[in-house]
């Protein structure tokens, strides 16, 4: 997520979060790797988001055209890895040939066809209190590491639904039970019973985050993807 700052620093900190070291926007506008947490074995949905052939944010792939991200993740040549965990190889590529956004959700139309398995999309928001799973190849530290190689979770307790993304949309905030996001993870989702409600956008790295709620864009997100 790029995952932006809180202010206008964060913004540049953010980035780290969920994005990669130059997109993330969430907690930083642009962390590397998800802080704690653990490894991922398998995530044929996942979609690591490259930026001019650069990693720059994490993402997931929601239909065969459209891979769901965030907006301050976008920026210059996009391209995406589909259905890998390591953000370097295996999977599929893809060019990005058209970009949509609203608030800090990104929908990217793939230049051809993807088939895999999906990330679901929720329409209710999670409830406040419940334990929601953060997925990307942020930094793994505060200071000094680079992007995670291979896809990290992580998972976090909602404290609210009704917070603010990095664009001024509503946001689903929460804190760390084993791990938090932060640059590299910017655009990344976050899951509650299997489905992603959320859009990693901004972080401090240390104690919460904010993800770009889906539920409240998910008629823009329909009308663009068809999903």
């Amino acid at each position: 997520m790029r995952i932006r700052i809180v202010v206008a620093s964060l913004a540049t900190a953010l980035t780290g979060i969920l994005a990669a070291p130059a997109a993330a926007h969430a907690v930083e506008p642009g962390p590397d790797l998800i802080i704690g947490g653990s490894t991922v074995a398998s995530a044929p949905w996942a979609a690591a988001v490259l930026s001019n052939g650069s990693f720059t944010c994490s993402g997931t792939i929601i239909s065969a055209n459209y891979v769901l991200t965030a907006r301050h993740c976008i920026n210059g040549t996009m391209s995406v890895r589909i259905g890998s965990v390591n953000r370097t190889s295996g999977g599929v590529t893809r060019t990005v040939s058209s970009t949509s956004t609203r608030y800090d959700l990104a929908l990217m139309r793939l230049s051809s066809s993807v088939s895999t398995t999906y990330m679901p999309l929720s329409s209710a928001y999670p409830p406040v209190g419940s334990t929601n799973s953060l997925y990307g190849w942020g930094q793994t530290c505060y200071s000094g590491c680079g992007a995670s190689t291979t896809l990290k979770t992580a998972n976090v307790r909602v404290t609210s639904t009704n917070q603010t993304d990095a664009y001024g949309g509503r946001a689903i905030g929460s804190t760390a039970i084993n791990g938090n996001a932060w640059r590299g993870d910017s655009g990344g989702p976050q899951v509650y019973n299997g489905a992603q409600v959320g859009v990693a956008s901004t972080a401090d790295g240390q104690s919460r985050q904010y993800y770009g709620s889906v539920a409240y864009n998910r008629a823009w997100i329909t009308s663009v993807a068809g999903v």
